[in-house]
């Protein structure tokens, strides 16, 4: 049976792609050990997520296992080999000011995690798909030093800029940036995923998303910007923004229409692809407009503070130019703008608590 190995598949992206591999009648392995409670602590366990996966997917099997363990990953692709014809590697530790507290636990989990899941692929299913869940951060800093011009509620690209009316595309160096300590590990990862799709001729491809959001999201402070926001606004929750005033722009792109790309390429594969993937100029806002839009979502005012200090690694303005994979699969789109995404996570967050 045509199967998928899913990691971190009661995440966001995980538990996205399990439902999605489920319905097409694949056997969907997923791999997740709750470090996002690790991480995080309690609130942002994604036990409800696993149990809602066992639920309701017929084709679905969960292996509580650690991606960083060679033993226990060799023992699972040894039980499924050949059939393996699909991994989504979506398991990541993804919070810049974590990784700076315990730099050595983020860059076994991003990149060493990384290594042994493309090492047992290659050993076991070298004809599979490989995808890998990279991030914008790879980038660094260095789209904050495009030239911005500051609007009411956000930042905005100066028109004349070649970025301005797509979006930053793959173009856009790696090397002399501040990465932040997530954003290295997350580099090593992305340039190992790179390097055995050229050198081992395996179908690979890094997805560098931008806000990857959705009503599967298990928000905390420190990542998943929308459904933490939401979460503070509907439950009154004190919110802080950090830095720039309160209008860095980030895109948004909802876990569907992400996981719908990740299956044009699953359908259509080549080696070593490389894809900016974000919500791009349909679905992008700053965080003051974010705001605004919960609480006319949720009815309620959102209690927020400023504070002055921005996050490392924050970018000021990013929008992703998705015009590489809307060329190489041009019947993909995204569906999800910003009210509706934030209307999916509304209604999620009222289903749970």
């Amino acid at each position: 049976m045509d199967t998928v190995i899913v990691t971190g598949s009661a995440g966001l992206i995980g538990s996205e792609a399990v439902r999605f591999f489920d319905r097409l009648g694949m056997l969907v392995v997923g791999v997740d050990n709750d470090m996002r409670r690790v991480f995080f602590g309690e609130d942002a366990s994604t036990e409800w997520n696993r149990k809602a996966l066992e639920s309701e997917c017929s084709h679905y099997r969960h292996y509580p296992l650690d991606i960083r363990s060679e033993k226990e990953m060799d023992r699972l692709f040894a039980e499924f080999n050949k059939d393996v014809k699909l991994i989504v590697h979506a398991a990541a530790q993804p919070s810049h000011d974590w990784a700076a507290n315990d730099p050595a636990m983020d860059f076994t989990v991003n990149a060493n995690g990384t290594l042994v899941l493309l090492e047992m692929t290659r050993k076991y299913c070298p004809e599979a798909v490989f995808i890998y869940l990279s991030t914008n951060k790879v980038y660094g800093d260095t789209p904050n030093f495009l030239p911005l011009v500051e609007l009411e509620t956000r930042w905005e690209l100066d028109a004349r800029h070649p970025f301005h009316e797509h979006g930053i595309d793959e173009s856009m160096s790696i090397d002399q940036t501040t990465h932040s300590l997530f954003g290295a590990s997350k580099v090593a990862a992305d340039l190992l995923v790179q390097e055995y799709g050229r050198y081992f001729n395996m179908k690979t491809a890094c997805f560098r998303g931008g806000c990857l959001t959705g009503s599967g999201h298990s928000g905390a402070e420190l990542h998943g910007f929308l459904s933490y926001l939401m979460i503070c606004t509907i439950q009154k929750k004190p919110y802080t923004v950090f830095g720039y005033q309160g209008k860095q722009v980030r895109d948004n792109i909802h876990s569907y229409d992400l996981v719908n790309a990740l299956h044009h390429f699953y359908k259509n594969p080549a080696m070593a692809k490389v894809y900016n993937m974000g919500g791009g100029r349909f679905s992008h806002c700053s965080v003051l407009e974010a705001i605004a839009l919960c609480e006319e979502i949720s009815g309620n005012k959102l209690q927020w503070s400023y504070a002055e200090q921005n996050r490392t690694g924050d970018h000021i303005w990013w929008v992703s130019d998705v015009s590489r994979f809307k060329n190489d699969y041009p019947e993909w789109d995204t569906t999800y703008d910003m009210k509706r995404i934030l209307q999916d996570i509304h209604q999620g967050l009222c289903a749970r608590f």
